[in-house]
């Protein structure tokens, strides 16, 4: 119980720490964004995310290399092996460096070309939109050299240091925006220096702070063949991954785009925003409990990485209905509130994508547990070609003339069919315990989502669409919510654990 206790511990408080640091960087967001369009103008802020952009597309490759570094050094630190702990961090330097390198030859050839011949840019704005170019591509090496030292970090559960990191990055980022306005040259190319000497001040934070508290992040040149195969060969299968999805979401968003135009482009892009918002919530808590199953898969107790998974879908999901479950039954009001004239489709495509988040809530930790495993090639090539199938089934329904809801509704079918194959892939690799998943942990997530659903859909049938009745329909489905998560979704000890902390709370 003493285990149980202290794991629970430390997910609940860096699961609030990374809340705080997410809503303070979402608040400085909405302000800076707004600040820098006033200042840089339609035209200046439309080229640098075009041109910055571009940059970002190298970020598919940079972003299966992090997870790959990631999943290494958190693994090897649940091992407890020192010595390999450094040697994985400077392999992973080694790997950023010429990943770096590579890159930087793609963009000062390729990149310049494709900038100067085929972009779509005024020809005053060349010249600035080469230096974007520019400091964009800077910022972006150095964001390749933060991912070893962002990874330590997190590894080692030091949600504190990376919560007031991200939010001293935040004010760096609102100085930005506001000193924009007294800018002593071109106001495109100073933002875009701006970011880069903010993305330089970032790394040099996180590397002192790395250096002055783990042992393992001392750079030392080595190179290790055997660490950098497994690395990059790991790396390789969870980009199939990546481009599998990238091609699910982009792919069936060109479907739209050419049967039926821009429009159901703009509902699909709205849902998503919807969605991405929602989902940052969910990011949270699996970034606090993710270590902890790569850590226990890591230390051969196997029994407290499958509690652990159990444990985190499930109240995962819960979290998600808590936050869906309005904006599903409430969606025309919310959507009305926020948007001056609301797309067609959007509404039925928001209804849709945030059921797909909530079956994608219980993917999310078996997917962690699959990558402290490291045997990930039957696994990506499997959901990988789950992924593909759903962009070439929406592809069809279109064909045979079906609406554009028809065709999104094949995401959740997919989803479904993604889950249950996870479950089954993990079964001989981990023995994992797929009929106590399916009981304990869906069944019981199934239950409460019915009945939560049934007192928000009876709210909406009693009372005209309104602010009233939002806010009742709010008050009620957390109530509800809260009342069957006791009951339904908490076991005994659970229970206890919750009831315990309230009482300490209440008593301080």
């Amino acid at each position: 119980m003493s285990d149980y206790s202290i794991n629970k511990n430390r997910i609940a408080k860096n699961t609030m720490l990374l809340y705080c640091r997410m809503l303070f960087l979402m608040i400085v967001s909405l302000y800076t964004s707004r600040v820098i369009l006033d200042a840089l103008g339609v035209e200046d802020y439309g080229i640098y995310n075009a041109v910055a952009g571009f940059i970002t597309m190298f970020s598919m490759i940079s972003a299966s290399i992090s997870g790959a570094i990631s999943r290494f050094i958190t693994f090897v630190l649940g091992e407890g092996n020192q010595q390999k702990m450094n040697r994985v961090f400077c392999t992973a330097l080694s790997t950023q460096f010429a990943i770096g390198i590579i890159v930087v030859i793609l963009v000062e050839s390729l990149g310049i070309w494709f900038l100067n011949t085929h972009m779509t840019i005024p020809t005053r704005r060349i010249l600035a939109s080469n230096w974007v170019l520019q400091f964009a591509l800077i910022t972006f090496i150095l964001n390749l050299w933060n991912t070893p030292y962002n990874a330590c970090i997190i590894a080692h559960e030091r949600m504190t240091a990376f919560a007031y990191i991200g939010i001293f990055e935040g004010l760096v980022y609102l100085l930005i925006a506001l000193g924009i306005k007294v800018s002593p040259i071109d106001n495109l190319i100073f933002y875009s220096s701006l970011m880069c000497v903010a993305a330089f001040i970032i790394v040099i934070v996180y590397t002192i702070y790395c250096k002055k508290n783990f042992e393992e992040c001392k750079i030392c040149w080595s190179f290790d063949k055997k660490m950098f195969v497994e690395i990059f060969g790991f790396a390789g299968w969870n980009f199939v991954g990546t481009t599998s999805g990238l091609l699910r979401d982009q792919g069936i968003n060109l479907l739209f785009n050419v049967c039926y135009g821009p429009t159901v482009n703009a509902a699909r892009g709205l849902a998503t925003q919807v969605q991405s918002a929602v989902g940052k919530f969910t990011q949270n808590f699996f970034m606090a409990v993710q270590p902890q199953i790569i850590k226990s898969y890591a230390a051969k107790r196997i029994d407290d990485s499958h509690s652990l998974v159990l444990q985190s879908s499930r109240l995962a999901f819960i979290l998600m209905l808590a936050l869906v479950t309005p904006i599903i039954f409430e969606a025309d009001y919310i959507l009305g509130l926020w948007l001056k004239s609301v797309p067609e489709y959007t509404v039925s495509f928001v209804r849709i994508i945030l059921f797909f988040s909530l079956v994608e809530s219980f993917s999310h930790p078996l997917i962690h547990l699959m990558l402290a495993t490291g045997n990930i090639k039957k696994y990506q090539i499997v959901v990988g070609s789950t992924y593909i199938a759903n962009f070439f089934v929406a592809w069809i329904v279109l064909l045979l003339g079906g609406t554009p809801e028809m065709s999104q509704l094949t995401i959740i079918l997919f989803a479904l069919v993604a889950l249950v194959f996870r479950v089954l892939m993990l079964r001989p690799m981990t023995n994992f315990p797929v009929r106590e998943f399916f009981i304990s942990t869906v069944s019981r997530c199934l239950a409460i989502m019915l009945i939560s659903f049934t007192v928000s859909y009876f709210v909406t049938k009693m009372m005209s669409m309104g602010l009233v009745r939002l806010f009742l329909n709010l008050c009620a489905t957390e109530f509800i919510l809260c009342a069957l998560t006791v009951m339904l979704g908490l076991k005994s000890y659970e229970r206890q654990f919750v009831f315990q902390k309230i009482r300490f709370i209440l008593r301080k």
